[in-house]
């Protein structure tokens, strides 16, 4: 199993074990990278399920963004200095939406999980180990193609 695999498949473990999305993406990118800071997966933990539950950008994907941020980000006031984060940014943004058809949380599991009712439905259906999986698996995909 090459790095990327087995880095995939890492942080679909930790969204099997009970992690969200976003944690999930987040913790096995700071691993892989070798920053230590308390605030993950804490940081990431309201993003899951489209923000909260709420449908909107799927967490994978904002978790993907977040290690963006913390591999490529500035303390400074600088946007010259912003320019490689956002273009990385930008480009998992056009990946995943690629790969996926939509980046939305409701369109790709077909759910809308701030109704309690549809949430229900989408646990019944085991809609997140079905799909849920692929988008953590290709975020993390995504990003290690960054690598230089």
């Amino acid at each position: 199993m090459n790095t990327v695999e087995a880095l995939s498949e890492k942080a679909v473990n930790y969204f099997l074990e009970g992690y969200n999305c976003a944690q999930s993406v987040l913790m096995t990118m700071q691993e892989y990278w070798g920053i230590r800071n308390e605030l993950i997966p804490k940081i990431a933990t309201a993003f899951g399920a489209g923000i909260g539950r709420c449908g909107s950008v799927c967490g994978a994907l904002t978790a993907g963004v977040m290690a963006i941020g913390v591999k490529y980000g500035t303390e400074e006031p600088s946007s010259e200095k912003r320019l490689k984060a956002y273009g990385f940014a930008r480009e998992l943004y056009r990946q995943f939406e690629a790969r996926h058809g939509s980046v939305l949380c409701k369109e790709l599991i077909g759910y809308d999980l701030s109704d309690s009712r549809q949430l229900e439905k989408a646990y019944q259906s085991n809609i997140f180990e079905d799909k849920c999986p692929a988008f953590v698996r290709s975020v993390v995909q995504i990003l290690l193609d960054f690598e230089v």
